[in-house]
């Protein structure tokens, strides 16, 4: 086996020549396509939630507690797994994710029990935060003036996974069964296993720190880093608005006057591709005028949208239109937001990364359930109106908090020492 890897080593497609670690335009469009596919695989049960507990012979409560594992999974791979791609050669740890995520998606194929059931969604979510880290390493290895166009590339594939993954798993479970369509999905995570260890170049760990030691410090990357502060508490609040308004409208149209069936609801994700296409006009943007600008033009625009959601719920074509904007400015300042936090250290992001998504994807949960539970107790206008708010306090975060270098550039903690272990910073390989 060794004298065949001498002679036969496996070389990453499109790789540069050896003096450049940089990935070129295909490495970053196929990283985008995995994240999608990684991202996606957390969604294709719920449209499909009758059907499976008719199949495991369980309530519909029983089967969405256990969809929940999901999500509960998904926060734990964030804190746990994103920092990984930092600590070992990515392209290892991530193809051990998506395998990770085949075999757990042809377990949920051939589960019996709905309680089997929460804990393979809860592997399966865990896995799934392989998109986070191929964000991590996509600025890691991008070139500097290009990072943020590459960002906005891979968020893409991130955001095309959040929508598609409901509707082709609905699509799939309507055609083939949801086992068989579970089936297809890790047929196609094993494929993107083996791809990620041929395409992704072959770089080793940027953290000099062991994993336990960086994971504890994790939560003291607050206190040293402003930028983090206040990208996490921005990106916060806007995550919180934007799930709000989902979990709220799809309650608002399943209530009369509308009374839209699931199917008729989930149609209106289809706006989401509008947000998803700014993200690249968003990464480019960011590489150009930086950071701030772009986030707050996002927020402006989001904001708007939000506020004419209140009372454009009986217009269908209004309704679609405000909520393109909206999923286009959000997703634009998330671009640009994350590209500061992956800016910190650009040798090693994930940790950074890691920190960011776990307070942002709390957000998120908190503005699901608020939401839902507010469109039916205040209504939808009201509930319109307060994410408005909410996304006009980021932006008033945003003004009244010093331009950093770190939302052009990437800064350390303190000049000419590394921020992953205090030593001075080897200067970056052109």
């Amino acid at each position: 086996m060794a004298v065949f890897r001498q002679r036969f080593p496996l070389r990453p497609f499109y790789a540069r020549p050896v003096h450049s670690d940089h990935i070129r335009g295909p490495v970053v469009w196929f990283i985008s396509l995995a994240a999608a596919l990684g991202t996606a695989a957390i969604y294709p049960l719920q449209p499909a939630i009758a059907e499976v507990g008719g199949a495991l012979g369980t309530s519909l409560g029983s089967v969405g507690v256990a969809l929940a594992c999901g999500p509960v999974g998904y926060l734990c791979g964030l804190a746990l797994l994103v920092p990984l791609v930092d600590q070992f050669p990515p392209r290892y740890v991530l193809s051990a994710q998506f395998g990770a995520l085949a075999v757990a998606l042809g377990l949920n194929a051939m589960v019996g029990q709905v309680w089997l059931l929460g804990l393979v969604l809860g592997v399966l979510g865990a896995c799934s935060s392989a998109g986070a880290g191929l964000s991590s390493v996509t600025a890691r290895l991008a070139s500097p003036d290009r990072r943020a166009t590459a960002l906005g590339i891979v968020t893409a594939g991130i955001s095309a996974g959040i929508l598609a993954g409901r509707i082709v798993g609905g699509w799939l479970s309507d055609l083939l069964g949801w086992r068989a369509m579970l089936g297809v999905l890790a047929a196609g995570c094993a494929v993107v296993a083996v791809a990620v260890l041929l395409v992704l170049p072959s770089v080793s760990g940027g953290n000099n720190r062991g994993y336990l030691a960086t994971l504890r410090t994790i939560p003291g990357l607050y206190l040293r880093y402003p930028v983090l502060r206040l990208a996490a508490v921005r990106g916060t609040l806007w995550f919180f608005a934007f799930c709000a308004v989902w979990s709220g409208i799809a309650v608002a149209l399943s209530r009369p006057p509308f009374s839209y069936t699931a199917e008729q609801i989930g149609l209106y994700a289809f706006a989401g591709i509008l947000g998803m296409l700014a993200t690249r006009i968003a990464g480019a943007w960011t590489d150009r005028v930086g950071a701030r600008r772009v986030v707050l033009c996002g927020l402006g625009l989001a904001g708007v949208s939000s506020a004419v959601l209140a009372v454009a719920l009986p217009s269908t074509v209004s309704t679609l239109i405000c909520l393109a904007l909206f999923d286009a400015g959000l997703f634009a300042a998330q671009v640009a937001n994350q590209s500061t936090v992956l800016a910190i250290e650009p040798g090693a992001p994930a940790r950074f990364n890691s920190a960011y998504m776990v307070v942002y994807f709390a957000g998120g949960s908190l503005g699901t359930a608020f939401g839902a539970t507010a469109a039916e107790r205040i209504g939808w206008p009201l509930t319109a109106l307060v994410t408005a708010a909410v996304l006009v306090a980021a932006g008033v975060v945003t003004l009244l908090a010093r331009e950093s270098p770190a939302e052009s550039t990437a800064v350390a903690p303190d000049e000419g020492r590394s921020a992953c272990d205090g030593t001075p910073a080897a200067p970056r390989r052109r």
